[in-house]
């Protein structure tokens, strides 16, 4: 009986994946085909992903490459960067850090050459910031594509050009600008860039720009002094990187600010011994008003006008909840 095409592949990979080196008469013969329909699906097949090589000679044939011996792992484009994504941040949790750069490397070796060089990309051109998993804001969704054409771009020095529109603003800006790093932090995606034509770096938040066709074309590196691309993101968002941004006056020193705050949620800059600014922000005036509560020391609010009336309105909301002194 004549298999259908698919379930022909099928056998046809059973019979590469069972041999060194098998003759295309014999891989007819054995699936009950002409040869030529045998070399056409070995193209069929090559096509996927899968890695077959011809061996040229009276003795020679086909077999599966360096990396053949197990089939390449059927994923879509995006369904390989998303995987990419999740080994990555979970690289960065103590004590799996080993376990999730094998498991990534595997997923490598099993993937498609087509989908191969876009994973490494990912995993090359990323930085995974501490703690990353935890957040005092619901992260935004991140389009895995963009993701891998962002990546691509700091592999290969290709400038960028794309609208961006901070915090979903009305207003949308064009920019043009050279990528050298992604930075995960905080479950949220920012490239570091340099823009152009200034040259002056900056921090992009990838859920607030928009890729546009064709790029900028290539450019000559010319990357962050000390290459700490994590720390210069964390130090950027405190300043510019969410969609509300105040400083808090605190009665407590630096030191006993730093202790108390998730490192990815602001910057602290000391007043004198007793005295601490504690600069922040957030996707929303009624979460950043709430978690500053949450510090257990006194502080104060000069700006922005927003939150200074939330916080009012929650003093108010407390002070009902409690029976009166």
């Amino acid at each position: 009986m004549v298999l259908q095409t698919s379930a022909r592949l099928l056998a046809l990979l059973g019979q590469l994946q069972a041999r060194d080196l098998v003759s295309g008469a014999e891989l007819a013969t054995r699936l009950d085909v002409g040869e030529r329909t045998t070399r056409k699906d070995i193209e069929r097949l090559r096509e996927l992903g899968y890695p077959i090589d011809s061996v040229r000679g009276p003795a020679g044939g086909y077999l599966f490459g360096d990396h053949g011996r197990l089939p390449p792992l059927l994923l879509e484009p995006d369904e390989a960067v998303a995987v990419a994504v999740g080994l990555g941040s979970v690289a960065a949790v103590r004590g799996i850090e080993e376990s999730s750069a094998l498991a990534l490397a595997k997923l490598e070796h099993v993937l498609p050459d087509r989908l191969r060089r876009r994973v490494r990309a990912l995993h090359e051109s990323t930085d995974i910031g501490l703690n990353n998993t935890e957040s005092n804001v619901q992260a935004p969704p991140v389009d895995v594509a963009v993701l891998a054409e962002l990546a691509s771009a700091v592999r290969d020095r290709e400038g960028l050009r794309f609208f961006y529109r901070p915090g979903g603003r009305d207003e949308e800006e064009r920019v043009e600008a050279d990528p050298y790093r992604l930075v995960s932090w905080h479950e949220r995606w920012y490239v570091v860039a340099r823009r152009r034509p200034s040259g002056a770096w900056q921090v992009f938040r990838v859920d607030w720009l928009q890729l546009r066709t064709p790029g900028a074309g290539r450019f000559v590196a010319d990357p962050l002094e000390g290459g700490d691309y994590s720390s210069f993101v964390l130090r950027e968002v405190a300043f510019s990187g969410w969609s509300f941004h105040c400083r808090i006056a605190v009665d407590a020193p630096a030191a006993e600010v730093l202790s108390r705050i998730h490192a990815a949620v602001g910057v602290v800059e000391t007043v004198d011994d007793t005295h601490s600014v504690l600069v922040t922000g957030g996707d929303s005036l009624e979460i950043v008003a709430v978690w500053i509560g949450m510090l257990g020391l006194d502080f104060h609010v000069t700006e922005p006008p927003e939150l200074i009336e939330h916080l009012r309105l929650l003093g108010r909301r407390y002070a009902r909840s409690v029976p009166p002194l």
